[in-house]
């Protein structure tokens, strides 16, 4: 009898923490990164940089990443020194 995998089911979307499934080795992803030159953190530097690049929200950087507001708005500073103001809090 063959195993057919059976597509999720209709609804949200799956996470990141979705534990239907089996969790991938972390090492076996910094492994494969290694390999290509790559390092973990600094891809996900780049990939908030650039969500920064498509966004003047610092909330949406805060939720999404779960930065905290100055780490955002140090993100959004990078990503468009000109289009933000001065945030003052942090300063």
């Amino acid at each position: 009898m063959a195993y057919h995998h059976q597509p999720p089911p209709p609804g949200p979307a799956r996470t990141a923490t979705d534990d239907s499934h089996p969790q991938v080795n972390p090492q076996a992803i910094t492994k494969t990164l290694r390999r290509l030159g790559l390092q973990i953190t600094r891809l996900r530097v780049d990939r908030i940089l650039d969500e920064a690049k498509h966004t003047r929200d610092p909330l949406h950087l805060i939720r999404l990443f779960g930065l905290p507001p100055i780490t955002a708005m140090k993100y959004l500073r990078a990503a468009d020194p000109s289009g933000t103001r001065p945030d003052p809090i942090s300063e």
